[in-house]
């Protein structure tokens, strides 16, 4: 079953506090050291209360924006086992009334390019939006987001980035090669009405109904350790984005089936709480209600120096490759986001910018007392947020955050980790909830009777395919979608690229590299 998380609104205070005062339930050093700890994602409650931005509903952000026009993707609302990938979607440019027109049916004459759209069979999204550059004419609002009481001073709207969509809007499955996650989800103006703890088995004590103007986000998340099963693809390439084949929500098993051995934790996010996405979580977001706002920001990691090698490395085999096949087509597999060149002498020069920038922390890293190195301190490399929409080839001129210092992810006991009404953890989903899970039941008797079993020992067979990765042999990461037939093999450009640009094996090349120049 999904975490159902309530969304709590900030309690009176207690230990000091006044009556009625309302205080957050973790300090920043102490949120901070959860987040470097935590190892699942879990849910932060009470700690955005007293943002500004929490009232940064659609309404309200129109006013702010005064008419800017900003890209939305356009997808379409249908249940495809195919993931609806960004290169398989339209854009528009379009201004936030016109969204809030098209998305709540006000008429066509109100709608401006959206009318092209009937929003019972599109979603628009407006995704990866920078607010620096969103609000580059009105910086001063970048200060209502405050990461600042998470542990991490000097971190605002400028190192932030803004999510709206409307009903059925998704990002598809993926998992991000740099840093750890922060998603805090945007309240509406609404006043919060507490209702008794008996309203529901699916809410918790004190929870918050927000009325009519609520705005749900639901999480599909899936450990790092179940990569292979969510047979992962750099095609459509993005920088530190890796794709699943697979649609999460409506899976193939015929030609995924390795998929029912993934672990998937779900959760529904609520305005006024904040999502804690560890690093390397692959995770699918769609939007459930009429519209949806968030903010998000990455958490530049100490392991993130080597993935941005690995990462280089992968850009040069995909572009040499893809580019080689169809030169004049870059549509077909370069995702819209990648607005770089992508000629071999720039991606040399991103190559040995990235390596240049590993061996030059190395240096300092060396003189640091292991300490020194795991926390917060003034002699760490500082580094530039989350590379996903930047050009890393001008990383060096950049404006860095003067605060925004890398931090290490150390593993400690669970049961430091302060979990209750304050920290949710995001629990694994029941694995025989089939519905919930977007597997047809048919799909399980057909995979039951490929492997030779009985449809009558379905729920142990499915017990059996949903095993954790732990307690299977090795050679069971070993995963294979092909569906061609053995006598008439044939290996396509993204065959090899799927091989030369697997994790593991980009991983032996970059440390090969690095040998090399040290």
């Amino acid at each position: 079953m999904a975490t159902v998380v309530g969304a709590s609104g900030a309690r009176d205070g207690g230990g000091g506090g006044g009556e009625g005062e309302l205080i957050k339930p973790f300090t920043p050093e102490k949120a901070k050291e959860i987040i470097m700890s935590l190892q699942q994602p879990a849910v932060f409650c009470n700690m955005v209360f007293d943002w500004p931005a929490q009232h940064w509903n659609v309404t309200y952000l129109s006013k702010l924006l005064c008419g800017k026009q900003i890209r939305f993707r356009m997808g379409m609302k249908k249940t495809d086992t195919v993931p609806q990938f960004e290169t398989m979607c339209s854009y528009v440019d379009a201004t936030l009334e016109e969204f809030l027109a098209w998305s709540c049916d006000r008429g066509v004459n109100h709608a401006g390019p959206f009318t092209h759209y009937d929003n019972s069979k599109f979603w628009a999204y407006a995704d990866y939006k920078y607010l620096a550059s969103v609000f580059e004419d009105n910086t001063d609002v970048l200060q209502n987001v405050v990461w600042s009481d998470f542990g991490f001073p000097g971190r605002n709207g400028r190192e932030s980035t803004l999510w709206i969509g409307s009903l059925g809007a998704n990002t598809p499955c993926h998992l991000d090669c740099y840093g750890c996650n922060l998603v805090f989800q945007v309240q509406g103006r609404s006043s919060p009405l507490v209702l008794p703890s008996s309203i529901g088995p699916h809410l918790f004590i004190g929870v918050t109904y927000l009325g009519p103007h609520h705005y749900w986000k639901r999480w599909h998340l899936f450990p790092p350790q179940d990569t292979a099963f969510l047979y992962p693809t750099r095609i459509p390439y993005e920088e530190s984005s890796v794709f699943s084949k697979v649609n999460v929500v409506n899976p193939d098993l015929k030609h995924f089936p390795q998929f029912l051995k993934a672990q998937r934790h779900m959760v529904t996010l609520y305005p006024g709480q904040v999502l804690f996405v560890p690093r390397h979580w692959w995770h699918y977001v769609e939007s459930i209600d009429p519209i949806t706002v968030s903010i998000n920001s990455w958490i530049e990691l100490e392991e993130d120096h080597q993935a941005r090698v690995e990462e280089a490395i992968t850009r040069m085999i995909v572009c040499a490759l893809k580019g080689a096949e169809d030169p004049t087509d870059t549509k077909a597999w370069l995702n819209p986001t990648e607005v770089e060149g992508t000629s071999h002498e720039i991606n040399c020069q991103y190559l040995n910018g990235a390596i240049s920038a590993y061996l030059e922390h190395s240096k300092v890293a060396e003189t640091l007392t292991p300490t020194e190195f795991k926390i917060n301190g003034k002699h760490r490399v500082k580094s530039p947020l989350k590379k996903r929409k930047l050009d890393v080839c001008t990383r060096s001129k950049e404006k860095k955050s003067p605060n925004c210092t890398l931090a290490t992810v150390t593993a400690k006991p669970e049961e430091k980790i302060p979990f209750g009404l304050d920290l949710i953890p995001v629990s694994p989903s029941l694995q025989d909830e089939s519905s919930e899970r977007g597997i047809d039941e048919s799909d399980i008797k057909d995979v039951v009777k490929e492997s030779g079993g009985r449809e009558g020992n379905l729920n142990c067979a499915r017990e059996q395919l949903v095993m954790n990765q732990a307690e299977m042999p090795l050679a069971d990461n070993v995963v294979s979608d092909s569906t061609t037939c053995p006598s008439q093999p044939f290996i396509s450009t993204d065959d090899l690229l799927d091989c030369l640009v697997d994790p593991k094996v980009i991983h032996l090349v970059a440390q090969l590299l690095l040998q090399k120049r040290t």
